[in-house]
């Protein structure tokens, strides 16, 4: 099993470190456009949650995304140092009340692109998965 490790300081442009990172794990582990597409944008909004929900855009706090990668599924798991959220009492975004809102479509849109998510550590961690084979 391959495991890749990556921290950054809770700064949104730090979202273009997170970028690269999986365009690197597309080229070295060979993923095809769809999943790559599905994985670019959940992470990124995984990150993107973490840095402004998680951690406060508070630069001295970090997220860390750890890629774990074995024969049929990559994972990832992204955490910050925040104090958790309670994910079991989210918002429909696709609910009439919610639909001119802006954000909350960020845990709606993993669900949707990701074969699994997990929310681990009191909502500090978030595991997406996508099966590769």
């Amino acid at each position: 099993m391959d495991t890749i490790n990556i921290q950054i300081p809770s700064l949104t442009e730090n979202l273009r470190i997170v970028e690269s990172f999986i365009d690197n794990v597309k080229e070295k582990f060979n993923l095809n456009d769809d999943i790559y597409g599905n994985i670019m944008i959940s992470v990124t909004e995984s990150v993107n949650n973490a840095i402004h929900h998680g951690n406060g855009q508070d630069k001295s706090k970090l997220v860390s995304i750890t890629l774990l990668l074995n024969d049929n599924q990559i994972k990832f798991a992204i955490t910050d140092q925040g104090t958790g959220f309670d994910y079991n009492d989210l918002p429909d975004p696709t609910a009439p009340d919610n639909i001119g809102k802006i954000g909350g479509r960020g845990i709606f849109l993993m669900k949707n692109l990701a074969d699994e998510v997990h929310f681990k550590e009191e909502g500090r961690e978030v595991e997406l998965v996508f099966y590769i084979n």
